[in-house]
Order: C-alpha cells, then structure tokens, then sequence
C-alpha cells in the first residue's frame, strides 16, 4: 500500500497515444469549471438512531453525532446528510413526521441540534437535511384535522375519496405493499397513501399545502442548514383523475407515480420561491424516474434540482422483491450512461449504500472473511472515481456487512410487514423464498448500530440492549480497529477522498469506459484538460491475467498491499485488486 506522502505523487509519463484517441468533446465545466461547493463535495449519510447513542437510553442521537464529529473530519468528510431527526411516531423510523420544527425527543432538542450545526461549521461540515414532504405521519395535526370531517379547513391538505364499487376509490397498490388506501369510518372515505397507512400523502395542488412546506424549508436554511435530501420528491404530484392501473402498470406502478402532471412545475415553484435565494444543495429521491428522464431535474436551466438518487444501482439485483444475478456488463452501462448525460449542465450522485439499500461490500463485493476488506477497497475505489459526487453510508468505511438475519421475528422495518401480508399471507410467495430474498434485500441490513469497538453492543450504547441488534461481526469490523491500522479501508477511502479533491478529472472529468465487454475488470478513464486518470479493478474472486488496454500509465494507488507491475503487455491483477494510474 501506498503510504500518504507518496499517495499523490503523479507519474511524469506522458499519455499514451491509446488514451488521446479516446478523448471526447471537452465539457462546459471542463473548461471553466465553477466552484461549487455540492460537486467538490463527498456527503457522509448518518442514520442518527443507528449512530451513536450519548445518553444510555440504547438510541443513537444527536449527542452521539457531535462526539463523532471528529472521526467524520478525520475520514475527509465535508458535508453531512441526516436521516430524518424531526418529532415522529416512528411508525417508519422517522419518515413519518408530525412535527417538522421539533426535534425527535429520542435525538435530543433544538439547543442540541443548534450545538450540532456550530460545532461540524468549526470542523468545516457542512449539513443537510433529509426532508419528507411527499408525506406525513396520520398522527401530524394536519391531518388530524383533516379527518373529522369533509368540511375542515385542513381536508384538502390530503387526498380523499369516497370508496368505489370494489372497496377501493383505485386499484393503486402501495409501495409498501397491499393496497394505497385507507378506509376512515368517520368520513365514510378513504385516503391515498403511496407507503403506509400510517403515512398519508399530502395534497401538493392545494396551494395552502405548498406554503407549510415552502415556510419549513425557510425555516431550516435560515438555521443554517446547507440543503435538502428529498424523499420520494418525484411522487409529489398526482393525475386528479386518479385512474386505475392497467395490468402492465401494476407491476411497476412507481413510473406512473412518478409521472404527475405538476412534478416539475411544483419543483420549479420550490426553488423560485426558496432554493434560489440560498447557497443549498438538493438531492431528489428520483423514485420511478428512468436514467434518460434525470436531465429533466438536473439540468440548471430548469430550475429543479442539483442532482438526484437514480434507481438503476438500486434495481441491479431485483426484480420487485427477489434477488437476482446480474453480470458486470449491467453496472458497466449504468455508469456509462450516467457518464455521458444528455445535458453537460447536470450532475450525478454516485452511492452503492445508503439507509433503503443492503451493506455495499455484501451486494456489490464479497462480504466472506477473506474477501470483505479487499473487495470493500475495490467497489469503495468505483465510488470515489466515477462521475458526480459520491454519497457514503455510515459504516460503509469499515466494511460492515448484511445482518445475519435469521427469522421474520428479526426484522423491524415497517415495509416487512406490509410486503409479507401482501406476499406470504396472501399465498402467492411461500415463506421461506420470501425470507430468503428478505434477508439478502431488506433494509433493516443497514440499520444495525454503527460498530465502534469491540465492547459491549460494539461501543454503540451503554444500555442493556439497543434498539437493533448489533452485527456479531464487530469484533473484527469495528472503528477502533479501523483507525489504528493504517492498511485498514477507512484510511484506504480517506486516500481516496483526498486524491479526488486534488485531482479536478475526479471531479469534472469526462468519463469513458476503456473495457465494456470484459467480465470481471473494470476499466475506464476519466479526462479533464490534459489530465488523464484511469481507474482499473478486478471485480471476482480470482486472480487475473489481464492486458490494459492503455498500458505505460504510472501508479498513483493501488488497493493492493503489493506495489503493482506496471509497463506495456500483460499485467497480473490480484482478486478484488484496485489500481488508479494517471497520465
């Protein structure tokens, strides 16, 4: 391994002529790249009640996260991105709000959050928040109001409709499983919620509905927060009409949902109205939205958004609720044409982990005890290479993998139960296969408490118990062990962070992938002016003989804890092996 000082010592070789013959048409931003501050950044998600808890009551807090403030720094973190902290029922662990100016009083108060936002500013972190205005939680006083009777001022606030000849106003299912409405007695209607029924949507045509959320979002960027993570943002606007679903829809009725008549005109009123007038980032849950469909959120003539979380990454390995294989060459494409966007005026997010989504090294590597920290190096080198700007999940710099789930009991989240009554009670998925799949997919895999150490619960909490259990595996994955060994993947990603702020091809470089058809490397390149980096890695389990396609490259960093063979011809790459060369 490359140690620190010599990490950013770029090889005086010249490119070779292979390389300049692949140089695409230079980019507006290649040109004159703006200084803005989200593309340079590398956002660190933070699950606060998985993160650490400071007061013993077995949640992690807010508490927690300013004690760790310091670690984040020290891994060359600059922004912060925060799962829900607002008050809630916690139905869905936060994503059901009922009140979006208070604080969680599991995580702490606003004095402590206002400590929060001082202290990472003093560390130069930045933090943004997680904001869930698709929906609210049945107990927020809007919708209170909203259901004793058709008359009340806040009814329209929801969308409600008296029950059809089949039970349902719709045949619309819900995300979560089971149908999207809701039967409320006291009105004689039911009520759409596209989650749970503890989660009704808000009415975004009522304009009174559109200034509570415009006035919240002023309300924290005027405490100082640098922007917004979305939830389920593109689900915002729906068809009036409400129409049935043919049976083709049924079976991916998100890209209907996602498909409203007034997203983008709501969007565009959003920043107008209060985006514009502050220096925020925002980044869409882009649910339902396909890959050609991203410029029409990113592209800064539109007035949207800045970037957005596309589902491709996300639907590598599924079909609905089953895991599936899938080959290389699928992931290859993704990038590819995430590389070269209709528009040179959006930006990417690049993310391989996040709080929806199974642990990284267990979905995308191999989470086996001898390959988990290597193939954690490896797709950790993807992430910080390719275009946009990466998104990290807490854990995911340690290597943590899926839980060792082992029967339904286990699970917490709330789409668990959904789906298996849609599923299994219904009778069209056996138990077992449902579990099976559960345990690969679920998304209480990246719920377990962060593993800081080897005491008690992993150094999480100092309770009897916390409120997940803590992954068996921390005394051999955990921060502490991380820190101290200087070949460990927390300082291997800190390298990585710190050559992609040095390097502008990191940042603004064009993409190109040099290999599309090899089954087990990847390799590509990203240029910006006369700068030219190549990025390499074996993605399997074996050792390969491999001819780079651009050879005569020096070595900047290699994953590998032996200095590579470079030069012209075959090159031998180790299982899981990662190398960045610059030209």
């Amino acid at each position: 391994m490359l140690n620190r000082r010599n990490l950013l010592a770029v090889s005086t070789l010249g490119a070779s002529a292979a390389l300049a013959d692949l140089k695409p048409a230079i980019a507006k931003d290649d040109v004159n790249p703006t200084h803005t501050w989200w593309k340079e950044a590398v956002v660190y998600e933070i699950y606060p009640r998985s993160f650490k808890d400071s007061n013993g009551d077995g949640i992690g807090d807010l508490g927690g996260i300013i004690d760790k403030l310091p670690y984040i720094r020290d891994l060359g973190i600059d922004t912060i991105w925060l799962a829900p902290i607002f008050k809630s029922p916690n139905r869905d662990n936060g994503y059901d709000i009922n009140d979006y100016r208070a604080i969680m009083p599991e995580f702490g108060t606003m004095a402590d959050f206002d400590t929060l936002m001082s202290k990472a500013s003093k560390l130069g972190i930045r933090i943004i928040l997680d904001l869930v205005v698709n929906h609210t939680s049945d107990q927020h006083p809007w919708f209170q109001q909203s259901r004793l009777s058709r008359d009340n001022p806040y009814r329209d606030y929801y969308i409600w409709r008296k029950p059809g000849h089949g039970g349902a106003p719709n045949n619309w299912p819900s995300v979560f499983g089971g149908s999207a409405w809701t039967f409320d007695q006291a009105t004689d209607s039911g009520y759409l919620h596209l989650f749970s029924p503890q989660q009704p949507d808000l009415n975004w045509d009522n304009p009174a509905v559109r200034d509570e959320i415009f006035s919240i979002m002023r309300f924290w960027l005027d405490k100082g927060v640098s922007g917004f993570r979305m939830d389920a943002i593109t689900l915002i606007s729906k068809d009036p009409s409400l129409p049935n679903l043919t049976p083709e829809q049924l079976h991916a009725p998100e890209y209907v949902y996602a498909a409203g008549p007034k997203l983008h005109a709501y969007l565009r009123e959003m920043n107008d109205r209060v985006l514009s007038h502050y220096d925020a980032m925002t980044v869409g849950e882009a649910y339902g939205i396909r890959a050609d469909e991203v410029s029409l959120f990113t592209d800064r003539s539109r007035r949207e958004l800045d970037m957005v979380f596309a589902f491709d990454i996300v639907h590598i390995d599924r079909d609905g609720w089953r895991k599936i294989a899938w080959p290389l060459s699928k992931l290859k494409k993704i990038y590819a044409e995430a590389g070269q966007p209709k528009s040179q005026d959006s930006w990417n997010t690049v993310f391989l982990d996040n709080h929806d989504q199974p642990r990284a090294v267990s979905r995308f590597g191999n989470d086996s005890a001898q390959f988990r920290e290597v193939s954690a190096k490896a797709i950790s080198t993807l992430l910080l290479t390719q275009c946009g700007t990466p998104f990290l999940f807490q854990g995911e710099e340690l290597g943590m993998t899926n839980f060792p789930f082992r029967t339904l009991r286990d699970f917490k989240d709330a789409q668990v139960a959904s789906q298996w009554k849609a599923k299994v009670d219904a009778g069209l998925v056996a138990p077992d296969v449902f579990l099976e799949n559960l345990k690969s997919l679920g998304r209480d895999n990246a719920r377990s408490p962060m593993q800081w150490d080897r005491t008690k619960n992993a150094g999480f909490t100092t309770a009897a118990s916390p409120w997940f259990p803590v992954n068996p595996n921390y005394t051999d994955v955990n921060a502490q062990s991380s820190v101290s060994d200087l070949n460990s993947l927390y300082h291997y990603i800190g390298r990585l962070i710190a050559l992609r702020k040095k390097l502008p091809a990191l940042i603004h470089g064009s993409y190109r992938d040099l290999d599309p058809d090899h089954v087990s490397v990847f390799c590509y390149a990203r240029q910006w002016n006369n700068s030219t980096i190549v990025v390499m890695i074996n993605m399997c389990d074996r050792g390969i003989t491999y001819e780079p396609p651009v050879p005569q490259l020096g070595s900047l960093v290699t994953s590998s804890n032996e200095q590579p063979n470079v030069g012209k011809g075959i090159t031998w790459l180790q299982p899981w092996e990662a190398r960045i060369y610059a030209a």
